[in-house]
């Protein structure tokens, strides 16, 4: 029997905030880039998620020189505070060259701008010290179906996705789906749709998945079939674990805060399946609640961060700890509603 995995975790610059949303301003004090990572190893994580301006801020007003400067100068940070950049992502949601979609985009200087900032993306994630490279492709679909061939876009996007694997022919790419927001519709909705254009790239076994909770939440999807449909293809790079309250904006709350019998589903699937096993981190993306205000002698609110990082931990006990043979014993005599009762039992910690 092989040894239990020992997890390690991620989470994004983004997830320590000060609270502002589309609806109000700051609530909380700003706190640098360089604050924030001094903050991971005492919080238990270990991983780095970025997009390329996390790490090169106004990249766009930079020379190539100048980035690729900032770059190596943000992974000597992570070096000397003993972190991983788990990957990078471009960021083509905010210029406004983007704002019809970057490599979908009916411009064809907008779709070159796209392609020259993935490259551009490639060069830092190398130079911080990841070969993996995100893509969300946020604005890749439409307001009006309309307003695009949804045939013509896909291939765009497939041809974007081969161009940067011959950029640099040691990259994997992840594919992160979500069925919408901010566009209405959005091309690659769910990980089958990611995992599809993964075998159509020039180079399947460097295209995977990573795969949000809310983001399978917001399709109507269950996140954990999502999960198991990846790992059946070797295909999940990496997870995002969060919370969502039914089919609204993409809310982003603490792992297990809304469905907690949801997040144990999850949790199994990927102990279950070996995920871990080889390093890749179990990354949250969750947000504070507006609310919240820091703790005495603490600069900034981390508890949305512990508290995620520690419910999946004490699932993980709940998973290892399941009867599986009296599960069995249940599946074999179809008896689903003592299965289904044996679980919360257990979940409540109920004899």
């Amino acid at each position: 029997m092989s040894d239990p995995i020992t997890y390690r975790f991620s989470f994004g610059p983004w997830n320590i905030s000060e609270g502002e949303d589309p609806f109000g301003p700051k609530v909380r004090g700003d706190i640098s880039f360089e604050e924030k990572l001094d903050l991971y190893q005492p919080l238990g994580f270990e991983g780095v998620q970025l997009h390329d301006d996390d790490v090169v801020p106004d990249i766009d007003d930079k020379t190539p020189e100048q980035v690729l400067a900032k770059a190596e100068a943000v992974g000597k940070m992570f070096a000397d505070r003993g972190l991983t950049a788990e990957f990078v992502a471009p960021r083509l949601w905010f210029a406004p060259e983007t704002a019809d979609g970057g490599y979908t985009s009916n411009s064809a200087s907008d779709r070159q701008y796209a392609l020259d900032r993935s490259f551009q993306c490639i060069d830092i994630a190398r130079a911080c010290g990841t070969k993996n490279i995100v893509l969300w492709l946020a604005r890749e679909g439409t307001y009006s179906r309309q307003s695009k061939n949804s045939r013509v876009a896909y291939e765009r996007l497939l041809e974007a996705l081969n161009r940067m694997l011959d950029y640099d022919k040691e990259i994997e790419i992840w594919i992160e789906p979500k069925p919408n927001e901010p566009v209405d519709h959005a091309y690659v909705p769910t990980i089958g749709h990611a995992i599809a254009m993964a075998y159509a790239s020039d180079a399947p076994e460097r295209v995977r998945g990573l795969i949000e909770t809310a983001h399978a939440q917001l399709a109507g999807l269950d996140p954990s079939d999502e999960m198991a449909f990846a790992l059946a293809h070797n295909k999940l790079g990496s997870v995002h674990l969060n919370d969502q309250n039914g089919l609204k904006f993409d809310q982003d709350k603490c792992f297990g805060a809304n469905n907690l019998r949801s997040a144990f589903d999850q949790v199994r699937v990927l102990e279950e399946g070996g995920y871990g096993r080889n390093g890749e981190f179990v990354g949250l993306d969750v947000k504070t609640m507006r609310t919240q205000r820091p703790a005495d002698g603490q600069p900034v609110v981390t508890s949305h961060l512990t508290n995620s990082r520690a419910t999946f931990l004490h699932l993980v006990d709940k998973v290892r700890s399941f009867d599986k043979a009296e599960e069995q014993r249940l599946i074999e005599a179809r008896d689903y509603e003592a299965l289904d009762a044996l679980v919360l039992r257990h979940l409540m910690g109920v004899a």
